[in-house]
């Protein structure tokens, strides 16, 4: 069985049929038309399988596989969007997704990177912030503070931290949370939250997938 979770940039690949399945990872613009898998998620994966689990089941999934508590919020930032699941008592207490205050999020500040040639990896957390409820929108405040005479490296920075702020208050505000996402890699990103943070990668959906997958299959089994 092969899985696939379709993102507005990047599409990732679980082969269960592997002799040790190991995720892969495509760029959706580099994605062949004629792609099928047997169970997908994501924003594309309607048009490229028969069986379609929704994102935040997916997300829910993964939580569950990878996060040994009975209490947690997992926030997944993703290019297109952002979506979170709360954990109480071993039971789904809460979730959210929001295409509209995440709106480009995560392909913005991919894009910021690419163009400025900066490394987020060498940029220090800002003390100061901006007010960022959209990624598309907030690029607006980048170029004001540019045009004030502030470096390009430190009005990113603000950028990105206003991002995850945004982020974290629309999970819920916690104390703590996991991460999911391709910007789990961001260490600028992951470190402007303003509680602890565990990242678990970019394949946490596709985890929930293969829990699903195998749920299913015992299911058709019994």
């Amino acid at each position: 069985m092969i899985l696939g979770d379709f993102g507005t940039s990047y599409c990732k690949f679980l082969d269960l049929n592997a002799p040790n399945p190991e995720p892969s990872i495509v760029a959706t613009k580099d994605l062949p038309r004629d792609t099928r898998v047997d169970l997908a998620t994501g924003h594309n994966g309607k048009r490229f399988a028969d069986r379609y689990v929704n994102e935040l089941i997916a997300l829910a999934r993964g939580g569950e596989a990878m996060i040994a508590e009975d209490e947690y919020v997992l926030l997944d930032c993703g290019s297109r969007d952002i979506k979170f699941i709360k954990y109480q008592d071993g039971k789904l207490a809460d979730m959210g997704w929001n295409a509209e205050c995440g709106a480009s999020m995560g392909f913005t500040i991919e894009l910021l990177e690419r163009y400025y040639d900066l490394d987020y990896s060498s940029l220090k957390v800002p003390e100061q912030t901006f007010s960022v409820t959209c990624g598309v929108l907030g690029m607006s405040d980048i170029f004001d503070t540019v045009i004030s005479g502030v470096p390009v490296a430190e009005a990113v920075a603000r950028f990105v931290k206003g991002i995850a702020i945004n982020a974290y208050r629309f999970a819920g505000s916690p104390s703590r949370l996991y991460l999911s996402g391709g910007l789990c890699d961001n260490p600028l990103f992951v470190g402007s939250f303003p509680c602890r943070v565990t990242p678990l990668g970019r394949f946490v959906l596709l985890r929930g997938l293969e829990t699903e997958a195998r749920q299913r299959r015992t299911h058709i089994l019994a």
